[in-house]
């Protein structure tokens, strides 16, 4: 007799007896090209994000941040710094949005604790230096919208790039 039949001549697998073997569960399936694209856009956002908490807190509050007080609205070379470092941010920030989405569970509440703690150590910063107090309000200020613009970005470019099948 063949071993995979029945006593009575029947197919004993279990294909045969209930249809197709169920396919193992599986977790969240991320689309890298979408979430790689959002995250170079939110890289964008962030670094113009930078250039205009510069204009607004150098040029139209005249508080000197980033740059010393005779360079103007812009600054100098400091604020092409901080709008090259706001987007590495947001392209380290989507690489570790990526590694959450693999390997954890919620992934997108233990990057809304990274991402919001590493703003918090951001807007302190400046209060650890003999700054005046306006450039570190200014400055803090500046990072706090950083933080916020990578933050919700990223967190929306996650949604759109899960698909739980």
């Amino acid at each position: 007799m063949d071993p995979q039949q029945s006593p009575y001549g029947q197919p004993s697998t279990w294909e045969s007896a209930r249809g197709p073997a169920p396919e193992p569960a599986r977790g969240p399936r991320v689309d890298p090209a979408r979430l790689w694209s959002g995250g170079v856009m939110t890289a964008v956002v962030a670094a113009l994000m930078a250039v205009v908490g510069v204009l607004l807190v150098r040029g139209v509050l005249g508080i000197p941040v980033f740059a010393p007080e005779g360079d103007g609205a812009m600054g100098d070379a400091s604020t092409g710094l901080l709008a090259g470092g706001a987007a590495c941010a947001a392209l380290a920030a989507t690489g570790l949005l990526h590694l959450l989405i693999l390997g954890t569970p919620q992934p997108g509440r233990f990057f809304a604790w990274i991402v919001g703690l590493a703003t918090v150590v951001m807007v302190l910063l400046p209060f650890t230096t003999d700054l005046p107090l306006d450039a570190k309000i200014g400055t803090a200020a500046v990072y706090l919208a950083i933080g916020v613009t990578i933050g919700s970005l990223l967190s929306a470019v996650a949604r759109g790039a899960v698909r739980t099948d």
